[in-house]
């Protein structure tokens, strides 16, 4: 145990009295450092060498004053002598020390002055030895007082997981796999944090004992690791008598973390190595967030996709637990912290509250929250001891630390990342300690372990909440469950999903995440207090996910508590992953007002705005959910999906093969006609196909090239022959029905005259979905839907910014681009209100001004003419123009926001619904093979 800062400062005091007449570096220079080590209560010879021999890079030798590996090189010269030249000394004996072995201190000193550089943060403190007291603090290193402030993203994580990797892949190429090597990781990992952080005294003792002790090859290196695990797991008066006295150095760590018996891992020279470098690491500047980030880089990349495995930053976690719990018990505890019966009250409760993780991972959420907990319960006992002191009571404050990892709750479906989430709450305990130690002076530590979270390995969607907590006694769900989409879901993940949906109608469309929602609902029905916040991707409050979810949230009672809306999500991991996604917290309860967070951009930091109401689509409006429906709420033209061939690309083609078609089949110029996917509109690329709709049996009779190309359609319909393989197609029963008509297609969308096109899919960076008219004698594919009604004034309403913010809030998502459809975004988007002669001509007039802006650049394409950084100005000028007349249609003259324009847009959806009439119960359709011929089929 360190001692305490205020006999330390007496000793620094009594130390410098000693010395300040000593100015001979060859006489004095040992005792000096000796004692100087005292100071701490730290014997020298435990952890520094004098005189330790080095070579320089320019191959001449030399000897280092003092080193402790890792830790702190001292250079020592006489009394008035050049201390800057001291330090280009000690630097310059870098070159010869192992990277391990580099000191983050260097520490100069003539005996009446020091310098201390710390070589990570730049840092450097002078000052006179009869100063030393006042600067103590410095050196909490030796002392074995050192508590951090992590940053987000800090580069020795990174390190850190990487070396463990190494670790990892080394141990498992080698055949030690599975079980065993995932506890012997762990209580490494262990290791590796208590020897830097004060656990085991002193520092480096477990790096000491694996360099001392075990030979280079690391043919020895399993069996010293059996025995101190052994050691470690055994209290001092069960040892033996006659036990190593540098085994005997560690102490009795207990919580069942070195329970288990393991076989031995055999280790070789490059394995020991592994573990010698990820001991030279300082393990104290680790954020134990970081495990999270650590066992994703251990893991193979497939098994990352299988299980939808995240992680998220320290400030993503912030986001969600300040509005669930964090930001309340601060204003709380700001209320009452002038009144010393309401702080312990108020302490009782915070000591109370209980969490659960149901996707625990490696704990980052929990560790997060219990880190944010134990710091806010320091500043109540800092405020009680002030309390105390004022009314002549003062007593040990480390008394009074309540709040333990005993509160924390998880469920975790792999075994490896729940022992990390064990170990991590441990650690990030012993890290607040830390700060308990260093805030009042006084060591503190909880050794042996004798409290611990409960994180339980199993199938989260399969067991029952209630047996790793009951409801009752919980205050608190959080996390980030797996982000697997409907379609990348597993045969079990789906099984596990549809578990818990159970009879759920369009459960099948749903995310993973949603299930971990709906269960969550179940399991707080007897307790409405319970508050629960999600990070999932955005996909869950999009689209039609959002009728079938949030339908069912709704009708059993949750209510959005607050929101986070679209954000990008960075991992912490090797090979970072960004995930467009949305935080919601819900429960029971309403609260008010409603904390919703929007973001300019996706990387840009979140503005708070107060809701009244914060619905599925986490807009300020009344909660609702958008019906997938097969018509216009509004008196505006249908749209439906483009032609779709089922042709197995035979009809299709690019300007080279259209070119090769002529040369052999002249008379097939008269059936070709320009195709457009959405790739080819918003690219401007040429593409082609054989419309044979008109011709006549005695046309295709006459062009054999033309007859061979439909008679592959057929057999491709059929089943036998794919184009892009020349294997056996995977044809479906409307395929084998559409066989008879091999010159037709699937679905026949027509125009008589120019029609609007509409991409499907578009990408989420462009301002607008680009949209346009096409010429009567083009065809457009299922890629696109398509109007052949609709009129410039409908172009320019759907070109608005209006109209934009209606499909970011509501349409669904392919990967991170815009999905847009009929029955989602199109059909239940509230138009105008019976606008005038005027406005409608004012659109109008508008929407072409926006299309004469596009024809002045007719080499760029609709990608280069929306892409935010290549659109120009007069386009932009004219989409503002648009703007202007749309928004004067809907009765306003201006929108702050794409929140505010969709909020609006909701009441007037409201207002249009109610109007309908009620829906009529349909009879079951029969299903059939006929081609769709030139009706709309609804995407």
């Amino acid at each position: 145990m360190p001692l305490s800062w205020n006999e330390i400062k007496a000793r620094a005091i009594a130390f410098a009295k000693e010395w300040e007449d000593e100015g001979s570096e060859d006489a004095e220079a040992k005792s000096f450092w000796d004692a100087f080590f005292n100071v701490f209560g730290v014997n020298r010879r435990r952890i520094a060498s004098f005189e330790v021999p080095i070579k320089r890079e320019d191959g001449s030798g030399g000897f280092i004053d003092l080193l402790w590996k890792g830790i702190l090189l001292v250079e020592h010269k006489s009394r008035g002598k050049d201390l800057d030249r001291a330090l280009g000394q000690a630097r310059d004996y870098f070159p010869g020390l192992k990277d391990r072995d580099l000191p983050r201190y260097v520490l100069v000193s003539d005996f009446e002055h020091f310098r201390l550089h710390d070589l990570d943060s730049g840092e450097q403190h002078a000052f006179a030895l009869k100063d030393l007291h006042r600067h103590i603090r410095l050196f909490g290193f030796v002392a074995g007082y050192q508590s951090r402030a992590f940053k987000d993203q800090d580069p020795v994580n990174i390190r850190a997981a990487e070396r463990m990797g190494k670790l990892h892949d080394a141990l498992r190429d080698d055949g030690y796999t599975g079980h065993k090597l995932e506890v012997l990781l762990v209580r490494v990992l262990f290791c590796l944090f208590a020897e830097d952080t004060g656990i085991f005294e002193p520092r480096r003792r477990f790096q000491d004992y694996i360099e001392q002790r075990t030979a280079a090859d690391g043919s020895d290196l399993g069996g010293h690791l059996a025995t101190l695990f052994d050691v470690l797991n055994t209290a001092p008066e069960q040892r033996q008598k006659g036990l190593d006295a540098q085994l005997a150095g560690f102490p009795y760590v207990n919580g069942k973390l070195f329970d288990e018996r393991l076989s031995p891992a055999a280790f070789n020279a490059t394995m020991r190595e592994r573990l010698l470098d990820a001991c030279g690491l300082d393990w104290s500047e680790i954020s134990p967030a970081i495990f999270g980030a650590l066992f994703q880089s251990i893991m193979d990349s497939k098994a990352r996709r299988n299980l939808g495995a995240h992680y998220t930053s320290e400030k993503n976690i912030l986001k969600l637990i300040g509005p669930l719990f964090l930001d309340g018990l601060r204003a709380e505890f700001d209320k009452v912290r002038g009144s010393r019966p309401k702080l312990h009250e108020f302490h009782e409760k915070i000591a109370g509250l209980k969490f659960l993780d149901p996707a625990c991972g490696c704990g980052n959420f929990l560790v997060i929250a219990y880190r944010e907990l134990r710091l806010l319960e320091l500043e109540v006992i800092e405020a009680l001891y002030q309390k105390d002191l004022e009314a002549g009571q003062a007593s040990d404050p480390r008394l009074l630390i309540k709040c333990n990892v005993d509160q924390f709750y998880g469920i975790e479906i792999e075994e490896f990342p729940a022992q990390i989430a064990q170990l991590a709450l441990w650690l990030v305990d012993h890290q607040v300690n830390l700060r308990v130690s260093e805030m009042f002076g006084n060591p503190f530590e909880r050794l042996p372990l004798k409290k611990s979270a409960t994180i339980v390995h199993g199938n989260a969607l399969r067991i029952d909440w209630n047996d790793v907590v009951p409801a009752a006694e919980l205050d608190y769900i959080l996390g980030n469950p797996p982000f697997v989409g409907s379609k990348l879901m597993t045969a079990d993940q789906r099984t596990d999903l549809l578990g818990v949906t159970g009879k759920l109608k369009g459960a099948g469309i749903l995310d993973l995440v949603t299930a971990w929602y709906l269960k969550a609902a179940d399991y707080g029905q007897p307790n409405p207090a319970i508050r629960c916040a999600f990070v999932s991707t955005n996909s869950i409050t999009q689209g039609e996910q959002v009728a079938v979810l949030w339908g069912e949230m709704l009708a059993r009672g949750i209510h959005i508590q607050f929101a986070h809306r679209t954000f990008q999500w960075n991992n912490e991991a090797r090979g970072i992953a960004a995930v467009h996604c949305v935080i919601v917290g819900f429960g029971r309860e309403q609260v008010s007002p409603k904390r919703l967070f929007d973001y300019a951009t996706l990387r840009s930091e979140p503005h708070e705005i107060l809701a009244a109401n914060i619905n599925p689509f986490l807009v300020d409006a009344p909660d609702f959910v958008l019906p997938n429906r097969s018509k216009p709420i509004c008196p505006v033209p249908e749209i439906g999906i483009g032609n779709k061939p089922i042709d197995g690309g035979y009809l299709l083609m690019t300007s080279a093969e259209k070119a090769d078609l002529l040369t052999q089949e002249p008379m097939a110029a008269r059936f070709i006609r320009r195709w457009y996917g959405a790739e080819e509109f918003l690219n401007d690329l040429e593409r082609w196909c054989l419309w044979l709709a008109d011709a006549t049996p005695s046309e295709l009779r006459a062009m054999p090239v033309v007859r061979q190309l439909i008679e592959k359609v057929r057999r491709y319909r059929l089943g036998e022959i794919d184009a892009k393989s020349g294997r056996k197609s995977k044809a479906g029963q409307s395929s084998l029905a559409l066989a008879d008509t091999p010159t037709r297609f699937h679905v026949e969308r027509v125009a008589q005259d120019d029609y609007l096109l509409i991409p499907r899919h578009s990408s989420e960076g462009r301002p607008f979905i680009p949209m346009g008219f096409m010429a009567s004698d083009s065809l457009s594919g299922d890629a696109n839907l398509i109007s052949t009604d609709a009129t410039p004034y409908h172009f320019g309403v759907m070109q608005s910014t209006m109209h934009m913010a209606w499909v970011r809030a509501v349409c669904g998502r392919l990967e991170s681009r815009y999905r847009y459809s009929a029955g989602i975004v199109y059909n239940n988007f509230p138009w105008p209100e019976s606008p005038g002669d005027k406005q409608r001509e004012a659109i109008e007039t508008a929407a072409q001004g926006v299309l004469d802006a596009r024809a002045a650049f007719p080499d760029s394409t609709l990608a280069d003419l929306y892409d935010p950084t290549t659109m120009p100005p007069a386009l932009v000028k004219a989409h503002q123009a648009l703007d202007r007349a749309v928004d004067a249609a809907y009765g306003k003259r201006r929108f702050t926001s794409d929140a505010e324009r969709v909020a609006f847009l909701f009441e007037r959806y409201q207002h249009l619904t109610s109007l309908l009439p009620a829906a009529k119960a349909k009879k079951p359709r029969k299903r059939t093979a006929t081609r769709a011929g030139n009706g709309a089929e609804a995407s």
